[in-house]
């Protein structure tokens, strides 16, 4: 994992607060081998299936951590992972009232993340498919939408599978992607770590560039200035003589 950690580029870690031992800060836990000094925290909620369980969750966070961020998971279903929308929007809410800086995980849903960034959460982390099932962006129409009206940072939260995933979403104009199965999952974890810094990287330089529209048709990347061309003839015309043959130009 610290490998990992190093060679993704990360500056953000997320950690499940119901994973870690708060109770006995001598035991140890995985935060043993998280350079606070070189990556922030982000405690999340996973696990929380009502708004209070996530807000006892949060609290318990700040307290123990010291960190005001929180990405908040409400599920809402056991095989799909998905969010509780109803629930979530009432937990982000209460959230924001209390001084978090609210990181909500959300469906790719236009209005929830509309609803998300008046209420003044720090960002939307839309999906872009399940949690861990790795299908990458199933619907990048719905991602447009939300980036051309959200303005708050959106980060694609759930089901990047590999780079191009990744890079994908980059550019598509996602300010960032959250993943972890992708990386842990694989069967080289530090490799594949590497390939999303690079994913990253280059889709978000290509969101900058600038890319081409996308035509049905071919358009001719060379000038056609200088082409050489034939008399027009007819099939029954002979060859052309070689004084027939002029340049353009």
């Amino acid at each position: 994992m610290v490998d990992a950690l190093e060679a993704s580029g990360t500056e953000l870690v997320t950690v499940s607060i119901r994973r870690l031992n708060l109770g006995d800060r001598e035991a140890g836990s995985i935060l043993d081998y998280i350079d606070r000094e070189r990556y922030d925290l982000l405690p999340n909620t996973s696990g929380c299936y009502t708004a209070k369980d996530a807000l006892l969750t949060a609290e318990l966070a700040r307290e123990a951590l010291g960190v005001d961020r929180i990405k908040v998971e409400v599920i809402g279903e056991e095989e799909t992972l998905l969010p509780d929308v109803e629930e979530l929007l009432t937990a982000c809410q209460q959230l924001v009232k209390l001084g978090f800086q609210v990181f909500p995980y959300c469906n790719d849903d236009l209005i929830t993340c509309m609803k998300l960034q008046d209420m003044g959460c720090a960002t939307v982390m839309p999906l872009a498919s399940p949690i861990g099932s790795g299908m990458g962006l199933r619907n990048p129409y719905n991602f447009q939408m939300i980036r051309e009206k959200i303005e708050v940072p959106v980060i694609i939260d759930a089901g990047i599978g590999t780079a191009s995933d990744a890079a994908f979403a980059m550019e598509l104009g996602a300010d960032a992607v959250l993943l972890n199965t992708a990386i842990s999952g694989a069967h080289h974890p530090v490799e594949m770590a590497r390939a999303m810094r690079l994913a990253v990287e280059a889709g978000r330089y290509a969101r900058k560039a600038g890319p081409i529209p996308t035509r049905l048709y071919a358009k001719v990347s060379s000038p056609t200035e200088g082409m050489i061309e034939t008399e027009k003839r007819t099939t029954s015309d002979s060859p052309p003589a070689a004084d027939e043959l002029r340049m353009t130009n």
